[in-house]
């Protein structure tokens, strides 16, 4: 069968799809003790250039994870990039998006395109991802 890595090519894509709901904003923001008001406090976050509540950028970012967890193999996280180009409130459906970019099958390595797009197709985030593929 080979190396996980060997069942790849540039171009290949997998994907995450998940509506954020408010529950998992408070479940967030419980299991990393980030209770930042503009996430949580509909009062506050209403005065701000957002004009209301949004998902934590790190929790839209954590559904990368998920796109990437489809790859062959164990897949071993090594790095990622990030930037936030747009909020997202609770209530909207994301999706995640990797697409490989390179594959060194003699180290196991994978570089990735890493995205996720709202219910526009508009991009709220981008990055770069590289993962380690074990058997």
């Amino acid at each position: 069968m080979g190396k996980p890595a060997e069942k790849l090519k540039p171009g290949d894509k997998f994907t995450f799809k998940k509506k954020l709901t408010e529950e998992d904003v408070e479940k967030f923001a419980e299991t990393s003790g980030d209770f930042n008001p503009l996430h949580i406090d509909e009062t506050l976050a209403a005065k701000t250039i957002f004009k209301g509540k949004i998902v934590h950028g790190i929790l839209t970012l954590g559904l990368i994870s998920a796109a990437l967890a489809k790859l062959p193999g164990i897949v071993v996280y090594l790095s990622q990039t990030a930037r936030f180009k747009k909020p997202v409130r609770a209530g909207e459906t994301v999706k995640a998006v990797a697409i490989v970019r390179k594959v060194d099958t003699a180290k196991s390595r994978v570089r990735l395109e890493t995205f996720c797009v709202n219910e526009k197709d508009e991009r709220v985030l981008e990055g770069e991802a590289e993962v380690l593929l074990l058997e």
